[in-house]
């Protein structure tokens, strides 16, 4: 998720009641379980994405870096079990601590 985040980055993370568009998500890896990675969910259900229609329980999420992130392009959209916590905060190191900000990359609309 560089550069969103570092790898010695420490993040609040809390268990949200809905996903939204932008959301930095911690997503259970579909081919590893118990695998955790950082995506950016940028597909919800109803939305379009690379042509296609997600259906109810279908996200699509994306890394930071796409030209070395393994995402939804690799391995197609996550089942909602896959979403485990959204982050909200990088509380360390000192230096980088901040509040993480929803990017509003978006897919095509419904329909």
């Amino acid at each position: 998720m560089v550069p969103t985040l570092l790898p010695d980055d420490w993040c609040l993370v809390v268990k949200p009641g809905s996903w939204r568009h932008g959301d930095v998500v911690v997503v259970e890896h579909p081919g590893r379980p118990g695998y955790e990675m950082v995506k950016r969910l940028v597909a919800i259900p109803g939305d379009r994405h690379d042509g296609r229609a997600l259906a109810e329980g279908e996200f699509w999420v994306v890394g930071d870096h796409p030209d070395v992130s393994t995402d939804s392009r690799h391995f197609g959209p996550v089942s909602a079990d896959a979403l485990k916590a959204r982050a909200l905060l990088v509380y360390g190191p000192r230096h980088r601590r901040r509040i993480l900000t929803r990017s509003f990359v978006r897919s095509s609309a419904p329909g």
